[in-house]
């Protein structure tokens, strides 16, 4: 308080106020995280880029991630996921023979060289989009799961919306160059978190080499060499998908898992393909070096039980519906508490997967995540037999 007496004293009032300026500037700039100093070192070279916990979806770095950008042949995670849902719900299986029509084999860039006429199983479509980014694989598995590849545009549309991806439109089912076609880096992470969610897909994304038969007598070989490099390269390394083209640039969305951490990291519009990979791995590293992710529980995990009154059994056991992990910065000694809301009991019938309660997570007195508590089975309403042996039953306790 004497220096800025003596300030307004000797310069006046504009004097005092630029020095309070400076001080308060210096209080904000020592009060920020750490972290983001780390992330501004960082200096990420790409026209936009996220890095995202794979578990929770928090991010942990950004840069222009809501910009709209070209996707190139990441767009393909979209025709993969709607691929493992389609397969998932029995729409089509990984045996079925797809007829590769001329509009599929008329395909240019990055492709299989499939023939108009020949077929393919689901499965090898399944590998050529995932390793070789065929774009003549993607429209063949399109136009047989939606009829057309315009159908399946519209399906992948509607699949963005239902994932909140406000700043991302599909035109194709390849990622061929289309002025009207455009995606964000959060919203290639949203659709990333969402693909991995399938254990299916992880036996292709993580394939390094393989070879297809292709051509109507299968008479030729063709190299499958998976074109994101960090699944050879990079510890931990589970896909995802690259993508490229002189508008869109160097793309890469790439995960990796260590222990219970799990990342997403998503570089758009690199100059160059080695520095989309460098890039990915630098966001990587540095999640893996300042964050660990802890398990709370796991889908299915009984956390309890509840009375059912008028049911075909006297109690049900509680399950959790869905995994459930805290992020937290490495070092931290997170006061981490855990409370089950159950009711007394409830009324028969119960439904497998009813909402029962709920398991409420806190970190140091904060809410960080509710988990809805569900039934584990099917519960009966009790017949006039069961009532009557309940009855008699709870007659002679009482006695």
């Amino acid at each position: 308080m004497d220096t800025i007496k003596v300030n307004i004293n000797l310069g006046g009032y504009v004097v005092a106020r630029r020095i309070i300026s400076l001080i308060l500037s210096l209080i904000i700039c020592f009060s920020m995280p750490v972290e983001l100093f780390a992330e501004d070192k960082l200096d990420i070279q790409a026209k936009s880029a996220i890095l995202m916990d794979y578990n929770t979806g928090e991010i942990l770095y950004e840069k222009n991630p809501h910009d709209k950008v070209p996707p190139a042949s990441i767009s393909k995670i979209m025709t993969l996921l709607l691929a493992m849902e389609a397969l998932e719900s029995g729409k089509i299986k990984l045996s079925d023979n797809v007829r590769i029509s001329a509009h599929a084999a008329g395909m240019g860039g990055s492709q299989l060289w499939l023939e108009e006429g020949e077929s393919q199983t689901v499965e090898n479509l399944l590998k050529a989009i995932t390793i070789r980014s065929a774009n003549d694989a993607s429209v063949a598995l399109a136009e047989y799961i939606a009829g057309s590849e315009e159908l399946f545009v519209r399906m992948m549309n509607d699949k963005a919306k239902a994932l909140g991806m406000k700043n991302t439109n599909f035109m194709n089912a390849s990622g061929l160059p289309n002025e009207e076609q455009y995606v964000s880096a959060y919203d290639v992470a949203l659709m990333s978190k969402e693909l991995l969610k399938h254990d299916e897909i992880h036996k292709w994304l993580t394939v390094y080499m393989d070879e297809l038969l292709v051509g109507k007598k299968k008479d030729k070989v063709q190299s499958l060499v998976n074109t994101n490099r960090l699944i050879k390269d990079y510890e931990g390394a589970t896909g995802i998908k690259t993508g490229s083209t002189s508008k869109a640039g160097y793309c890469l969305a790439a995960s990796a898992k260590r222990g219970n951490l799990q990342l997403i990291a998503v570089v758009m519009g690199c100059e160059t393909s080695k520095i989309r990979f460098d890039e990915a791995m630098r966001l990587l590293d540095y999640g893996f070096a300042n964050y660990d992710s802890i398990t709370i529980g796991r889908k299915g995990d009984i956390l309890g039980k509840v009375q059912v009154h008028k049911g075909s059994i006297s109690s049900i056991e509680v399950i959790l519906e869905r995994d459930s992990f805290i992020l937290i910065s490495k070092g931290d000694k997170a006061n981490i508490s855990k409370e089950i809301v159950l009711p007394e009991y409830i009324e028969g019938p119960v439904e497998k997967g009813q909402e029962i309660g709920h398991l409420i997570i806190r970190v140091d007195g904060s809410l960080v995540d509710r988990i809805n508590l569900v039934s584990k089975t099917r519960v009966e309403k009790a017949g006039f037999k069961e009532m009557f042996k309940k009855t008699v039953k709870s007659l002679l306790i009482a006695k």
